[in-house]
């Protein structure tokens, strides 16, 4: 059976470049604008406030030790220890930092430590990296599980170490992260996106068929019946829950596969077309530059030219 929020990291492609910790004395406060890559921390020690920017439900989250965090888009974000709320975006921040090795030190730095971080960023290969996040919820947050907090100390150990096979092993270590976050936020999942579509057990059906068959001709209704859901009912539900309609998510979902096999399987046009469920390289053509912008022909050249 396919996984789709397997196949959504896979086609991701992350890596992880950059990982340090974080020593902080209270009282503290950071603020970090947009970093141009999805972020994760993870508390080994003591706690702190985060808050999202631009998050319309304006929720500040208190973290403790064990908890993960992971904003898959890239996004401003405060965090501040929990004597405070984080600053807002235009609050001035004056809290010393001082790098120190393999991390930096944050707050007095003669007071004693009482929170410990990990954080780390992430960076997306795939050339249709903003259109897969998009399917993704805007921010994860596990509370306290030990599974995750270990492989994101292994991931860490791993991105600062230089042994052989570095990037391979971080590149598996990251999509197993992912997955296991996204995993274990199913059930508790605050935004709209695949995440909470995958913990429906209703919708899960239909999102496993369209990940299953994407070259199907997939109408609302024959998607409902998957559901055992009306057609009505299904649709209000899924867009509630997945954050878009299901037509627009199977054309998303389409539209990736193709760039995948188009850019990194070099699968002729026509190929590409059936595969993803047209009947023919016009309709498929017209469909990929309404999504993309560009022509696939075109497309494939540009992604050429810019990988070389």
């Amino acid at each position: 059976m396919i996984d789709p929020l397997a196949e959504v990291v896979s086609l991701l492609q992350p890596t992880a470049p950059f990982s340090k910790q974080v020593m902080a004395t209270a009282p503290w406060a950071v603020r970090r604008s947009e970093l141009g890559r999805p972020f994760y921390l993870v508390v080994l020690e003591g706690g702190c406030h985060l808050r999202v920017d631009d998050d319309a439900s304006g929720e500040t989250l208190t973290l403790g030790a064990g908890d993960f965090v992971l904003l898959p888009a890239s996004q401003g974000f405060a965090t501040s220890s929990l004597d405070r709320l984080p600053p807002a975006p235009d609050e001035v921040v004056l809290t010393p930092i001082e790098a120190i090795a393999g991390g930096a030190r944050v707050g007095d730095p003669e007071g004693p430590v009482d929170t410990r971080l990990l954080v780390g960023s992430c960076e997306f290969g795939a050339a249709d990296a903003s259109l897969l996040v998009s399917l993704l919820p805007r921010w994860i947050h596990v509370r306290g599980d030990a599974r995750l907090a270990s492989l994101v100390q292994l991931l860490g150990d791993e991105a600062r170490a230089q042994r052989p096979g570095r990037d391979w092993i971080t590149a598996r270590l990251l999509e197993v992260m992912l997955i296991e976050a996204f995993r274990a936020s199913a059930q508790t999942a605050s935004t709209p996106g695949l995440v909470r579509g995958l913990s429906d057990p209703r919708l899960a059906q239909a999102l496993r068929a369209i990940h299953e068959h994407p070259d199907t001709a997939w109408t609302v209704q024959e998607l409902a019946r998957r559901a055992a859901m009306s057609r009505s009912a299904f649709f209000e539900r899924f867009g509630r829950v997945v954050g878009v309609a299901p037509q627009e998510y199977l054309l998303s979902w389409r539209m990736a596969l193709a760039r995948q096999m188009l850019v990194k399987d070099g699968q002729p046009v026509a190929e590409v077309a059936e595969r993803v469920g047209y009947r023919s390289v016009s309709a498929f053509g017209v469909a990929f530059t309404r999504h993309v912008g560009q022509p696939p022909g075109r497309f494939v050249r540009h992604q050429r030219a810019v990988a070389a």
